[in-house]
């Protein structure tokens, strides 16, 4: 997945991270990726934030010392780090993060309600969220989704699946119990996105 992420996907992660500020209009403060993997959307969200600290999240440890690797690389260990943790219970205090990003990981999610009343839990009041999947923009999708294929015929996307087959309405329900109504869905070209609003 790192030389996928720096090759293939490389082109994804400035556009999305340029959509998750423009949609939540935060730039600064503590951000979170959850299931960084190679911590490539972290990287390009404290490029295009100078003001942001960021924790690069995942499960894995394997995925924590890649994304350390990745950082140390980048020269960007003041303000961007990697920790190992599980988003169904995180090791953050209450109203402690910002923003909370994610590419890609919550169709791996094992409790998707559990996983966002924590990601609730810990975000700031005025805080937000951008997660989901997608690949920014159409152009993007389908240039991807042609380099995949071509390495690997039996690629699918979850994100494209989701948007297409996932249940939307239940989705709507869960969202409008854990956070009384403050969340929007996009589900448009650039994917499918989560956005949390806390109040402040």
């Amino acid at each position: 997945m790192n030389e996928l992420a720096k090759t293939v996907f490389a082109p994804v992660y400035p556009v999305i991270s340029r959509d998750a500020v423009s949609i939540t209009g935060i730039k600064s403060g503590l951000g979170l990726e959850l299931g960084c993997g190679p911590a490539m959307f972290s990287l390009a969200m404290a490029r295009e934030n100078p003001d942001m600290e960021i924790i690069a999240m995942d499960f894995s440890d394997v995925s924590r010392y890649i994304a350390d690797m990745n950082i140390a690389s980048e020269g960007l260990e003041d303000r961007l780090y990697a920790m190992t943790d599980d988003v169904h219970s995180l090791a953050l205090d209450d109203g402690c993060v910002d923003l909370v990003f994610s590419r890609g990981s919550m169709f791996f999610w094992k409790d998707l309600k559990r996983a966002f009343s924590e990601i609730y839990r810990v975000l700031s009041p005025g805080g937000a969220t951008c997660i989901g999947g997608g690949f920014g923009n159409r152009a993007l999708e389908e240039e991807i989704t042609e380099k995949m294929l071509m390495l690997n015929p039996q690629w699918s996307c979850h994100a494209r699946r989701f948007q297409e087959h996932g249940d939307i309405k239940g989705l709507e329900r869960m969202l409008e119990e854990i956070t009384c109504g403050s969340f929007r869905i996009f589900n448009d070209e650039s994917g499918i996105w989560i956005v949390l609003f806390k109040p402040c």
